[in-house]
């Protein structure tokens, strides 16, 4: 039976089909509802094809699609957007293992390790808050690639950095990073999975703002991005001094991050909210 967020129960399922594949759609990084970035987590009991994974992920038609599935010591954790797999996604683990509890395939107090492309992951529970223990991504200083500035709407970068996947670009200020217009077409043939922008925060309760956008893998804007976090944390730390910070993804759904810079990883935190549960009936 598919259930919706109202608790109204949809079409009754055919008792001598296949058994199928549950799916859920969780808002990460937010305790409200229609906010935060949306994930879509799909519990497997066992590894399927790249290619169907692939196929499920390109019709949830989400910045991330997980799956995840037991291993003899955790589960072994996979992330996909509509058009590529992705090494390490931040937003879409704090979705599982929002998942893993609510469905009780963990048990509260339990520590989730998953193991992915990034190596291995944990993620714990307090209360209604996951922390999520990641490896750090810091940002190394470049010279701005040909074209960034265009591509970032011809805004100037203050500093540019680059880690593994991403650009990393500082803005003037927190205005800059919200009023942003990038040019995506642009943006998508920068030699890098995606440019994050930021900025020190104004807004109180906060200490830095950032966007994210990946057209290159799929995504124009991200709404709340963990991984561009794991780069985040380690560059505001150099400069604000402050081991623990907050976070704001200026997107338009807006997002909160807790960050923790412990030198070669980087605990991110937040909580999460299921806002759909549904089954595959295909594949």
């Amino acid at each position: 039976m598919l259930f919706f967020l109202d608790g109204a129960p949809g079409r009754e399922l055919d008792s001598t089909a296949e058994p199928v594949v549950k799916i859920y759609q969780v808002d990460a990084f937010t305790d409200q509802p229609f906010s935060g970035n949306p994930a879509a987590v799909c519990p497997l009991p066992a590894a399927r094809s790249v290619e169907w994974m692939q196929n499920v992920a390109a019709e949830m038609n989400l910045s991330e699609t997980a799956f995840f599935w037991p291993t003899h010591n955790g589960w072994e954790l996979r992330w996909f957007t509509p058009a590529v797999e992705v090494a390490l996604c931040g937003h879409a683990t704090l979705a599982t293992a929002h998942v893993a509890w609510e469905t009780r395939r963990a048990t509260v107090g339990q520590t989730l390790n998953f193991l992915t492309r990034s190596g291995p992951l944990s993620a714990t529970r307090s209360g209604k808050s996951i922390t999520l223990d990641f490896p750090a991504q810091p940002a190394e200083a470049v010279d701005a690639p040909p074209g960034l500035t265009a591509a970032l709407g011809g805004v100037e970068a203050q500093w540019v950095g680059r880690n593994r996947e991403n650009y990393l670009a500082l803005l003037a200020d927190e205005a800059a990073v919200r009023d942003l217009a990038p040019d995506f077409r642009a943006l998508s043939t920068l030699d890098a999975q995606g440019v994050i922008v930021t900025a020190v925060a104004t807004m109180e309760g906060y200490d830095f703002v950032s966007r994210y956008f990946a057209p290159a893998a799929g995504i124009n804007e991200d709404p709340v991005t963990g991984s561009a976090h794991c780069a985040l944390a380690p560059f505001w730390r150099q400069r604000l001094g402050k081991e623990e910070m907050v976070g704001y993804q200026a997107s338009r759904r807006g997002g909160r991050v807790r960050v923790r810079d412990r030198g070669r990883r980087v605990e991110l935190a937040g909580q999460a909210v299921t806002v759909l549960e549904g089954e595959l009936l295909a594949g």
